[in-house]
């Protein structure tokens, strides 16, 4: 009887023990995953924003960057195209996406308002 109960204390040892282990390597595993995903989307967002800033150098950019005046929020750039020519022709509110980057809610919301509100300009006098 004696016997039978240190066997028991000795299975469940050795079961918590096992299931220790084996708990704590998928925690570990769990950890590394979501690192990796933190990573990859930190260098993600950082080529996002290297690129929305590099893509007026590009060859193929449809634009002047004498036309351009960076934004960066919400908006990437407005484009006054056609103004460094001396000739306006349109005003362009541009966002850059790489890849299958897609417009976050602000953005959307942006864009909905520019395309159903009309936009006005203010000039705002300081007086000192």
């Amino acid at each position: 009887m004696k016997s039978d109960r240190t066997l028991l204390i000795y299975g469940l040892l050795i079961g918590g023990l096992i299931s220790y282990i084996f708990l704590t390597i998928r925690f570990y595993r769990k950890i590394k995953r979501i690192q990796q995903t933190t990573v990859r989307q930190s260098r993600s967002s950082i080529l996002g924003e290297v690129s929305e800033k590099l893509s007026p150098l590009l060859p193929n950019f449809p634009y002047h960057t004498k036309d351009l005046v960076f934004v960066g929020k919400g908006i990437d750039y407005i484009v006054f195209d056609g103004l460094s020519s001396g000739r306006l022709r349109e005003i362009i509110f541009l966002e850059i996406k790489t890849n299958t980057s897609q417009l976050n809610k602000n953005e959307q919301q942006i864009r909905f308002y520019l395309a159903n509100f009309p936009v006005k300009y203010e000039v705002l006098k300081i007086k000192y």
